[in-house]
């Protein structure tokens, strides 16, 4: 079509489609088509346009380089034409970096390994076994030899329906979940693609599509896809187990005494579960009652607090990590018989939209790092403990988790707790905010499966993952302390945390001789910690004499200068009298240098200080002589 000299001094407005979506450019009729290529290599990022092939024809594109030399016009690209576009993305083989350098780029981007993320020590045993559930010879149907193997008898695998379904396990582990996803994605040509995906419900930034940024624009590609709620088929932990009743009836002391209700966090380990195929389970060891508002109805915190850092520095140096929370929810029947009201049912809820929220918030802030997920981290092992009461009014312990999809939907700030209890609120689109449809099934009074929309609110029971709980039967925890120093932050009529009463705890003020057995207790633990008097090495051997109770600890305790430090000011502090009468000052001449009274005195074989005979333990240490 030949273009007029008017109309050839009006710019032309031309749409260009690739994969990467569609825009618009202005060009000017005169202009080359090696321009336009440039126009269009800037907008897709590219570094040039010689990988540009275009036509009006989506099926029959031409490289840009062979119309050299041509111009819009020429090429009759008239006004509001649709040009589609493809290219080759760039790669380090294209770029101006040396041959030795692209080499070891392209063996990096072509055949990538799993990311070196330093996972639980659970996860690196569980990664190197298959978990396939091993079965005896079926003396009915097995027909062949005693060392033959057939369907069935032969090993089933870790995410087999039948047996979760005869066993009454309702959700698989994760790293059964693992390997049934690698099983269905299986990698090829040695090329390494990551199964573990975290859910991302944000508008994704800096997209390509040629439109301005959201809010003004969006497109498919950068928009979040919509939420379908089901009820996740695996747990990231399958139980938790108590390592000793008193831990949880320690606990619920609190409440009995004052009426109040209180939370706690959880320190443990991760263990394999044998129960369960590939199964985790976390092993509570101590509790942590943080700083709080106590209510009758609820309570108040203040997070993060300012000890946080300290406690878990403490249980790092005894092994230990945050491994969840727990907190009451109980209110006496009124009967004077000691029971409870039950509150959480089938026909109220078991976690409130509250809980969830907040549920999610402390599972977003410990997320399980693992090799297996392109970002290093998938959802998270934090559970949530809920001391309420059962359908017989006794006190009894659930454990939950919630889904990935709702900690990813309160991460992207999409839902929000409601005044009922039991339902979850979405919330509405903003300029700062875009909500993706969310939609939920379930089946109807004629059994069949509906979906329906989840706004503007929909039953939280599709967000909870329930876990065991329990204790073990032959229990072996790692504090063994017979007497609970006392817990902190409690306050009234509870004992308090000071010199004083771990001089007494100690055993010192009674007979002057230090208990081993007294030191390994967490709450003792984290007052010393807080006291600052031993340096790191020697609260180091303090935690490994708690937790492992040798004597060689012992022995290192005892000579370190900051332990001597700590019992010279308990003492200070208690304003009592050294057994035996003495007082904690000494002379040269009182410890029997010259040897003329070597035979009334002896030298402490842990930290050397000489010491009278008349007493049995050491003034300075507090060790026993023998």
């Amino acid at each position: 079509t030949d273009v007029s000299g008017d109309a050839m001094d009006v710019l032309h407005l031309v749409r260009i489609r690739s994969k990467e979506g569609t825009f618009r450019l202005e060009v000017d009729p005169n202009e080359s088509i090696i321009s336009l290529g440039t126009k269009i290599a800037n907008q897709l990022k590219l570094t040039e346009y010689s990988s540009l092939a275009i036509s009006d024809n989506p099926t029959s594109t031409v490289p840009i380089t062979e119309l050299n030399g041509k111009t819009i016009s020429e090429l009759r690209i008239n006004h509001g034409d649709l040009l589609y576009v493809t290219f080759v993305q760039p790669t380090p083989e294209t770029d101006g970096s040396n041959t030795m350098q692209t080499e070891s780029v392209v063996t990096k981007t072509t055949t990538p390994a799993p990311l070196n993320v330093k996972q639980d020590p659970v996860d690196d045993l569980l990664d190197k076994q298959d978990g396939l559930i091993k079965r005896n010879k079926d003396p009915k149907f097995c027909k062949h030899a005693a060392n033959g193997m057939c369907d069935y008898c032969m090993p089933l695998e870790p995410y087999d329906k039948s047996y979760l379904a005869e066993k009454g396990i309702k959700h698989i582990s994760f790293h059964a979940y693992l390997k049934s996803v690698n099983k269905s994605n299986k990698q090829s040509n040695g090329k390494f693609i990551p199964p573990l995906e975290e859910q991302d419900f944000q508008v994704k930034a800096h997209c390509l599509g040629g439109h301005a940024p959201w809010p003004e624009g969006i497109c498919t590609k950068c928009q979040p896809s919509a939420v379908t709620l089901a009820l996740q088929q695996y747990r990231m932990v399958d139980h938790v187990e108590f390592s000793v009743p008193t831990l949880v009836e320690n606990f619920i002391r609190f409440w009995r005494n004052t009426g109040l209700q209180r939370f706690g966090y959880l320190y443990g380990r991760y263990e394999p579960h044998p129960e369960v195929p590939l199964g985790v389970k976390a092993v509570v060891e101590a509790i942590y009652e943080p700083p709080q508002v106590d209510e009758v109805d609820g309570l108040t915190l203040t997070l993060p607090w300012n000890d946080e850092q300290l406690v878990d520095e403490v249980a790092a140096t005894c092994g230990l990590v945050k491994v969840g929370m727990i907190y009451t929810d109980l209110t006496d029947d009124g009967t004077g018989q000691g029971k409870v009201i039950y509150k959480r049912h089938i026909d109220s809820y078991f976690l409130s939209s509250q809980e969830c929220c907040f549920t999610a918030a402390m599972q977003n802030k410990n997320p399980l790092f693992t090799k297996w997920s392109a970002s290093g981290k998938f959802g998270s092992r934090f559970i949530t403990c809920v001391v309420s009461g059962n359908e017989d009014g006794g006190i009894y312990v659930n454990a939950y988790q919630v889904s990935n999809t709702c900690a990813s939907m309160v991460s992207a700030d999409i839902i929000e707790a409601s005044v009922e209890p039991g339902i979850m609120r979405v919330k509405e689109s903003t300029s700062e905010r875009y909500v993706s449809e969310v939609f939920y099934k379930y089946k109807n009074e004629y059994g069949v499966n509906v979906q329906e929309s989840a706004k503007p609110c929909f039953p939280v029971d599709y967000l909870l993952v329930k876990v065991t709980d329990g204790f073990p039967s032959n229990p072996t925890p790692l504090f063994t302390s017979e007497d609970q120093f006392p817990i902190a932050n409690r306050h009234g009529s509870f004992p308090a945390q000071d010199y004083t009463t771990l001089f007494r705890h100690l055993g010192l003020k009674d007979s002057g001789n230090v208990h081993v057995n007294s030191v390994s207790d967490f709450q003792l633990l984290t007052f010393v910690k807080g006291t600052q008097t031993l340096d790191e090495d020697e609260f180091s051997a303090l935690a490994r004499l708690a937790t492992s109770h040798e004597e060689k600890d012992a022995n290192q305790l005892a000579q370190s200068s900051g332990w001597q430090t700590l019992v010279a000011i308990m003492r200070e502090n208690d304003h009592s009298p050294i057994p035996n009468g003495r007082n904690l000052g000494r002379q040269e001449s009182d410890i029997g240098i010259g040897g003329s009274r070597s035979s009334s005195i002896w030298a402490c074989r842990h930290c050397t200080f000489v010491n009278q005979s008349s007493i049995s333990s050491c003034e300075i240490c507090g060790l026993p002589k023998d």
